[in-house]
């Protein structure tokens, strides 16, 4: 079995953030915002990892930052919204992991001298 590669979860970690934004926001009053605020971000970025842009990952991670901020300063104040908080949060981790793998992979897997 193998596992996918940091780049595979990345895009799907996207994908999904984009989707959840879209579920958390469709009856809000002010959804077009939400839909520029929240759902496109994402979707630019997945856009931008599928292509293959070396600098993609990195804006991932940091705007998963703000999506993580986000999902916790949510999850907090307003505990009635039940999964979705708490889902971003997930999701956001799996970004900034996912994202920041190869550079770990690289300053990490190789021998020691």
């Amino acid at each position: 079995m193998t596992l996918p590669s940091s780049r595979t979860v990345l895009a799907t970690s996207l994908g999904l953030l984009a989707l959840l934004y879209l579920a958390w926001h469709r009856d809000d009053a002010h959804f077009g915002a939400a839909l520029l605020v929240f759902v496109l971000p994402p979707l630019v970025l997945l856009a931008a990892v599928l292509r293959g842009f070396a600098s993609a990952p990195l804006w991932a991670g940091i705007a998963a930052l703000f999506w993580f901020s986000h999902g916790v300063m949510y999850a907090w104040s307003h505990p009635e919204l039940g999964v979705y908080p708490w889902a971003g949060i997930a999701l956001s981790l799996a970004v900034v992991f996912s994202a920041s793998l190869p550079g770990i992979r690289a300053r990490f897997g190789g021998r020691r001298r």
